[in-house]
C-alpha cells in the first residue's frame, strides 16, 4: 500500500513520521537547531543549513499536511495570514486584482484592502453563489487571484468550488481556497480544481489552542517555487515547537472532526426549535440554502454553527456573556467549545463594508465535550434572555 492509496486517517498518522533509524523512536526527534554543520563550504547535510531554509521538525508537518490535502508541496506558516501574505506576493504584483467573497474573514480582508491595497493589489467582494456576478468581476479587472472561504466565516456559506474554479481558470486566474473551517478531514479543494489551499492551523489542525501556525498546500511546482522563495526570503516560518505541536494535532484530525461534527449538528437543531433564534447557519441542517451543495463535496459538515438572535444585539450579548462550558474567546476550532460574538471581535476590521457581520450574531466552535452538558450550558444562558 502506498502513502496515495492509504486512507486519511493513516496518512494523517504516518506521513512524515517515520520513526527515528539511530533509537527507533516511534515520534521523530524534534530538532531546535537554528543552523546545521557542513561537511566542507556548500556541502550540506540533507540540504539543511539554517533554520530559516529548512528544519526537520517543519520539513516532517509539511510532509504530512500535503498528504492529507492530496497534494504534493506544503508549506509551514508562522501564522495564516503569514501564508496568505506569502501567497499573495508570491503570486501576484502591483495592478493586479483579488476577487475575494464578501462574507470574507475579516482578517484577510483587512490584510488584502489594508496592507496589500498599498502596494497595488485591487480588490472586489462578491457574492460567490452568484457566478454570474463573480465571472462579471473577474473579468472586469486584472484579476489574478480568486479567494475563496467554503464553509465562510461566520456566515457558514457554501461555495461551489468546481464550478468557480472553471470560471476562475477560463479567465487565466488562480483559485485560493481558505479550507480552515472544513479541514482536510472534510473537503480537499486541490481534488476539486483548487490551485491553493490555505489553512490557518491554529484551528482544527492543530485543535488544542496551544499553537499558533498557518499552511498553504498545492500540487503545481512552479507555483510551489514561487511561495517557498517568498517563504524563505521573509522568513514567516513556523518554529520548530510550533510545528511539532501542529503535527500532534493533525494525527488526530480525523476523530476530533467526527465528533465536532455530531456535536455541532445536535446542537444546530437545538437552536433550530428555540423561539429566541431568528436564523442558523449549519451546512448539516436541510434548510440550510446549500446543504446538497455540501453533501456533494464535504464528507461532513464539521464543528461551527452560527446563530442570530431574534432580540437582536442586546440578547447575542447576553448569551454569549452567559456561558459556562462555552468560553468566551476569539480563533475557532478546538477541543474546547468557544463563542465568539464577531462584529465585535474577529471581524471587528469590516464594520461599515459590505464585509459587515450582523450584529445579532453568535459564532459557535463546537467542542468535543459531551453534547448534554452542551446543550445545558445553552439553556442556562438563553434563560438569561
Amino acid at each position: 500500500m502506498t502513502e496515495n492509496t492509504q486512507g486519511f486517517n493513516t496518512r494523517a498518522v504516518h506521513a512524515g513520521q517515520g520513526f527515528e533509524p539511530r533509537t527507533g523512536a516511534v515520534v521523530p526527534p524534534l530538532h531546535f537547531s537554528s543552523t546545521y554543520a557542513q561537511d566542507g563550504i556548500g556541502n550540506l547535510r540533507a540540504g539543511y543549513e539554517y533554520g530559516r531554509g529548512g528544519n526537520p521538525t517543519r520539513d516532517a508537518l509539511q510532509e504530512q499536511l500535503a498528504a492529507v490535502e492530496n497534494g504534493t508541496h506544503a508549506y509551514s506558516f508562522s501564522s495564516g495570514l503569514a501564508a496568505e501574505d506569502s501567497v499573495i506576493r508570491a503570486l501576484a504584483e502591483p495592478g493586479d486584482h483579488i476577487v475575494l467573497g464578501n462574507d470574507a474573514y475579516g482578517g484577510t480582508y483587512r490584510l488584502i484592502s489594508r496592507v496589500l491595497g498599498g502596494w497595488g493589489i485591487g480588490n472586489t467582494p462578491v457574492d460567490m453563489g452568484d457566478h454570474a456576478a463573480l465571472k462579471d468581476a473577474v473579468e472586469a479587472n486584472q484579476t489574478k487571484l480568486v479567494w475563496v472561504e467554503s464553509p465562510s466565516n461566520p456566515m457558514m456559506r457554501i461555495s461551489d468550488i468546481r464550478a468557480i474554479a472553471k470560471i476562475t481558470h477560463e479567465a487565466g486566474a488562480l483559485l485560493v481556497v481558505d479550507n480552515t473551517f472544513a479541514s482536510p478531514a472534510l473537503q480537499q479543494p486541490l481534488d476539486l480544481g483548487a490551485d491553493v489551499v490555505i489553512h490557518s492551523t491554529t484551528k482544527y489542525i492543530g485543535g488544542h489552542s496551544d499553537v499558533v501556525g498557518g499552511a498553504v498546500v498545492l500540487n503545481d511546482p512552479v507555483l510551489a517555487e514561487a511561495i517557498g522563495f517568498i517563504q524563505f526570503a521573509v522568513g514567516a516560518v513556523s518554529g520548530p515547537m510550533d510545528a511539532f505541536l501542529t503535527t500532534r494535532g493533525l494525527k488526530t484530525l480525523g476523530v476530533r472532526m467526527r465528533t465536532h461534527s455530531e456535536n455541532a449538528m445536535a446542537v444546530a437543531r437545538w437552536l433550530q426549535g428555540r423561539p429566541e433564534v431568528e436564523a442558523v447557519h449549519y451546512p448539516g441542517l436541510e434548510s440550510h440554502p446549500q446543504h446538497e451543495l455540501a453533501k456533494s463535496q464535504m464528507s461532513d459538515f464539521g464543528g461551527m454553527v452560527s446563530v442570530q438572535f431574534s432580540g437582536g444585539e442586546d440578547a447575542a450579548r447576553t448569551v454569549a456573556e452567559s456561558t459556562r462550558v462555552f468560553t468566551l474567546a476569539e480563533s475557532l476550532g478546538a477541543i474546547e467549545s468557544l463563542m465568539n460574538y464577531p462584529s465585535e471581535m474577529t471581524h471587528a476590521s469590516v464594520k461599515g463594508t459590505e464585509l459587515a457581520v450582523p450584529v445579532n450574531l453568535l459564532r459557535l466552535s463546537v467542542g468535543i465535550e459531551d453534547i448534554a452538558d452542551l446543550i445545558g450550558d445553552l439553556e442556562q444562558a438563553f434563560a438569561k434572555l
